[in-house]
């Protein structure tokens, strides 16, 4: 925290401070409000400021008075609403809460809400902690962030849970800290040629079977993996190898834990005061009053705190839809309709706005993806055009289409063609995320190998068919952990990733063939640098629905450098087929799903191939291709 020393031990929040939270536009709130280190007339000590402005009376509480507070009483600055107490000679790491008084005399024991750090849990009260112990190596990392462009880069993300990555420890807590799993989860992601590791929710969460989406602390990393600084530590080991790394975070909604923000102060304070509005029917939790200067300010500063304090490279904006639409998960009747009658919820929609422009203007470089399942337009649109500002936007309709499709037999896929097809009507429309996420693979849907039909071999096949396919579509990419080498079990919290399969050669195969795409993708411009410039792709032949086969072309935005990709979606080799391309010369194979280093038959193309002036399939040339079964080709045209 910054250190200062003021005049007067009550002034440590400066009225320039509260004006900026009444209006809503304090982006650095968290250097004010919560518990920081301060030096006081000479005196170390901690200064405490909380935002509770229909409290009676609040008292800090905590090991330091036996939990007892009549000797801390905090002083309210008014009209503002914030309290604060400077304790001198207070050391870091005490435990504390706030014991808040309402007008009715009712007293109740709280978390602070900008508390930076707390007790494991399902102990709940916050710690003191000082955030800049922490020493940063990332400093070149750093400069370069805030001058990339991430549109025109590889973004490859390796999703993971923290807590079931890695079998659990016999240590104090039965979790894996920080440091350990930085060591070995960033070299693992290195190796496997992913760009981006994303975390599901780090910050605070009392109910671990909530994987982190029930966020009590917004401003505390879990301390299940260790301190503050641990986790810095794992940033920074990742910005050093050359790793992003996006959390996924939470304004969509809060729970009702009694420590949390629900009625912080007796009356609802950071959410409506209406079921109708205020309260999740899906989740049985509480939504954010996004048309409160303060609550908006609360949100806007948290998501800048991950990227300022914890140099956290993006968020991943959980449930937008949730947020977006008033009749979300409602009955008629259920809701509310805004003040023009409709459905939109039109303080969401201002805050979400407000949260990527400050985003982007105080860390350029860094990334919003919205994970958003409608058909809202303008997701991933510039703010200043009417959008909503995000980076990027989750392709849900990708992802459901050709789920559904892999899922048919062979046999039947000659029936649901379009499902294949359909998302390349609209994959220009927004900057599309494909994700093949944690959502996938749990509450029996099945993990992504058993999704997949026929035997074990058809099994490991379709599998890597999916998966070339999805790298060679428009978008950048997303894969959760343990689907990269076929887990059987579909994905369990509660415990490791079942990584004695790697010792068996289908899932080691799989886990190559990932791996090899990532290194081909980062490598290949044509398959990343124009995502979303419809310019970038070229049907070949998109409506063989009978042999159930596939192939376009994606380009670099240097036109002559493109990569041919064909599928079979059959087991049938297509042995000797004639296939149209755009251009003549000799292409050479990149990448065959079906080679026998992935655990795949080996048909193939032994040797390069000659295009021809023989028109076919609408493109002036061709060339006779052996297409294996169940796999995706790449090819590259060679270059004299």
């Amino acid at each position: 925290m910054t250190r200062h020393e003021p005049e007067s031990a009550h002034n440590l929040v400066t009225d320039d401070d509260l004006y900026l939270l009444g209006e809503g536009n304090h982006h650095r709130l968290y250097e004010v409000l919560g518990a920081h280190p301060c030096i006081v007339d000479g005196t170390p000590g901690i200064h405490f400021a909380v935002w509770a402005p229909n409290a009676q009376s609040i008292q800090l509480i905590g090991d330091f008075n036996d939990w007892k507070g009549p000797s801390h009483e905090l002083q309210q600055r008014q009209p503002s609403g914030v309290w604060e107490l400077f304790v001198p000679e207070l050391p870091l790491g005490n435990l504390y809460k706030y014991r808040i008084t309402d007008s009715q005399g009712v007293s109740v024991d709280k978390c602070d809400p900008f508390g930076f750090a707390a007790e494991v849990p399902p102990k709940t009260a916050n710690r003191v902690v000082d955030l800049d112990e922490y020493q940063w190596q990332d400093q070149r990392w750093m400069e370069q962030r805030e001058h990339q462009v991430e549109l025109d880069r590889p973004i490859s993300v390796y999703e993971v849970h923290l807590a079931s990555w890695q079998q659990r420890h016999g240590n104090l807590n039965g979790w894996i800290n920080y440091r350990e799993l930085a060591q070995q989860l960033v070299d693992y992601v290195k190796r496997n040629g992913f760009t981006h590791l994303e975390l599901l929710p780090v910050s605070e969460h009392p109910f671990t079977a909530s994987w982190g989406y029930q966020t009590v602390g917004y401003y505390a990393a879990t301390s299940r993996f260790g301190s503050p600084q641990d986790f810095m530590f794992f940033v920074d080991l990742c910005h050093q190898n050359g790793i992003s790394v996006i959390i996924d975070w939470v304004p969509g909604h809060f729970p009702k834990d009694p420590h949390g923000l629900a009625c912080f102060d007796g009356t609802a304070l950071y959410e409506i005061d209406d079921p109708r509005r205020g309260v999740h029917p899906d989740w049985d939790t509480l939504i954010f009053n996004y048309g409160r200067n303060e609550v908006r300010n609360f949100l806007v500063a948290n998501a800048l705190f991950w990227l300022d304090k914890y140099h956290i490279d993006g968020l991943r904006v959980d449930a937008v839809a949730s947020m977006l639409y008033l009749d979300y998960s409602r009955k008629k009747g259920e809701w509310v309709p805004n003040e023009y009658g409709g459905n939109e919820n039109l303080s969401a929609i201002q805050f979400l706005k407000e949260l990527n422009q400050t985003i982007a203007k105080r860390f350029p470089g860094t990334l919003t993806i919205a994970e958003e399942s409608t058909s809202w337009e303008g997701v991933s649109r510039p703010t200043d055009l009417g959008g909503l500002g995000f980076t990027l936007k989750w392709n849900m309709g990708w992802m459901n289409d050709t789920l559904t499709y892999m899922r048919n037999e062979p046999i039947h896929r000659k029936y649901h063609h379009d499902k294949l097809t359909f998302s390349l009507t609209y994959a220009f429309s927004e900057h599309f995320m494909l994700p093949l996420s944690h959502d996938e693979v749990v509450h029996e849907k099945g993990s992504m190998l058993n999704k997949m039909p026929g035997d074990r071999w058809q099994k490991f096949a379709n599998l890597r068919l999916l998966y070339t396919y999805m790298w060679a579509h428009p978008g950048k990419k997303l894969l959760f952990m343990g689907s990269e080498f076929g887990q059987l079990e579909e994905w369990d919290f509660d415990s490791s990733l079942h990584w004695e399969l790697l010792e068996k050669a289908p899932h080691k195969g799989l886990q190559k063939l990932v791996s090899d795409l990532n290194h081909l993708y980062a490598n290949q411009p044509a398959l990343y640098e124009t995502d979303f410039d419809p310019e970038g792709f070229q049907w070949l032949n998109c409506d063989d629905d009978e042999t159930s086969c596939l192939s376009f072309v994606r380009y670099a935005k240097r036109s002559e450098d493109f990569v041919v990709a064909m599928f079979n979606f059959t087991p049938v080799v297509r042995d000797k087929q004639r296939f149209g391309v755009p251009q003549a010369g000799t292409y050479t194979e990149l990448f065959n799903s079906d080679s026998e280093y992935y655990y795949g038959s080996n048909s193939g193309n032994g040797s390069d191939l000659k295009a021809e002036r023989i028109a076919w399939q609408g493109q002036p040339f061709s060339f006779e291709l052996t297409l294996p079964p169940l796999a995706g080709v790449l090819l590259q045209k060679v270059i004299p």
